[in-house]
């Protein structure tokens, strides 16, 4: 029989048989592990009465208490798909909510659409590929102006925008002055 272990608990299956097998002593197993002697006493008994399953987690394999029916999530997967196909998660549980009266949270809902094909996070979507523009060739070819609305002289004067001319082939400031 396989049995799913966490490296933690296959660390603790390890220590525990050595003290089964007198190469440690309990006091120093129970350091190693963080435990008290008397656990690491429970845990023996339990090794050898269920093998390296018994030092395995019991909630393993088992769904959540607060799992939510697969009836209710396909019902809802099946109205987004039908009312809401191009809707992301956030809108997608808006709608379902003020419209249907269901009731899921958002982070669930996101979840189920990725699982269903119906939404692709950001993180794993293409990105998208844009033409580079090219700098100018020539000097005084293309000037780029710009503009910062902010209280330059702080409260000194009247609030002005800054504005500034930088020619696109070198990257040169060509101009630089205040305007109101």
């Amino acid at each position: 029989m396989l049995i799913a272990m966490s490296d933690n608990e296959i660390d603790r299956l390890k220590v525990i048989q050595d003290v089964c097998e007198r190469r440690l002593r309990r006091i120093d197993a129970a350091e190693l592990l963080n435990l008290s002697v008397r656990q690491v006493q429970r845990l023996m008994n339990r090794l050898r009465q269920y093998g390296a399953a018994g030092l395995s987690h019991k909630s393993r394999g088992k769904p959540s208490n607060n799992k939510l029916p697969s009836d209710y999530r396909s019902y809802i997967l099946d109205t987004i798909t039908q009312y809401y196909p191009d809707f992301g998660p956030s809108l997608a549980h808006e709608k379902l909510s003020e419209i249907h009266n269901l009731r899921v949270s958002v982070e669930t809902l996101r979840q189920w659409m990725i699982a269903d094909g119906l939404w692709i996070p950001h993180s794993q979507r293409k990105p998208r590929v844009y033409q580079p523009r090219y700098r100018r060739d020539c000097l005084g070819e293309l000037i780029q102006i710009d503009g910062s609305h902010h209280d330059w002289f702080e409260g000194r004067s009247d609030k002005c925008c800054l504005l500034v001319f930088i020619d696109d082939a070198t990257g040169r400031l060509m101009n630089l002055r205040f305007s109101e």
